[in-house]
């Protein structure tokens, strides 16, 4: 196993990234990993940043990423994904969602939407693998699915075993909602 890997996860308010690092999160420990986890929210519940800092290995004696420093970022928005990009080390992995959610400056039309994030980030040397995921999960019945799909996608950059994913899903979402999310993170497997 590498010293420690770190893993960024990025978003905005509302698109379950908290909930997706605790899943993470729960896999690391059943792993046996040591695992330090941090959670950065911006104005979450208006559509502001939402950042987790996942941190991994034998022995992990900080919780937060440096910039440069994160080994896999996984952006639950494509603005975001740009955003964070410089979090990540030369050579890291991206996985990155599609989806657009417009901040306020650009709803109220004092900024535009980018349309060329995923040329912009390869200018930069940056390999993202680009997936919509909020729209597999409105396919699969429920869009709030997403950040399941997301999770799907990220397992396969990871050296972990589907089951062990699929056993931490079950322990950390609930219940009534376990077969759904079963079902997002094999979705999002294949769209990887």
């Amino acid at each position: 196993m590498q010293e420690t890997t770190s893993v960024l996860l990025a978003g905005v308010g509302g698109q379950g990234i908290i909930l997706a690092g605790r899943v993470f999160s729960q896999l690391l420990l059943n792993s046996d990993c040591d695992v330090k986890m941090s959670e950065i929210h911006g104005m979450a519940q208006r559509g502001g940043s939402v950042t987790t800092h996942v941190r991994y290995g034998e022995r992990v004696s900080a919780p937060t990423i440096s910039p440069g420093q994160a080994d896999v970022i996984l952006a639950f928005e494509a603005m975001e994904a740009a955003r964070m990009a410089h979090w990540l080390r030369p050579g890291g992995v991206m996985v990155a969602n599609t989806r657009r959610i417009p901040s306020l400056p650009i709803l109220i039309a004092k900024e535009t939407y980018p349309e060329d994030l995923p040329a912009r980030l390869s200018a930069r040397g940056i390999s993202a693998h680009w997936l919509d995921a909020y729209t597999t999960a409105v396919g699969l019945g429920n869009s709030k699915a997403e950040n399941v799909v997301l999770l799907g996608a990220f397992s396969t950059v990871l050296p972990f075993a589907e089951s062990a994913w699929r056993q931490a899903i079950a322990q950390v979402v609930p219940a009534k909602a376990v077969e759904l999310n079963l079902v997002a993170f094999a979705a999002g497997r294949e769209l990887a």
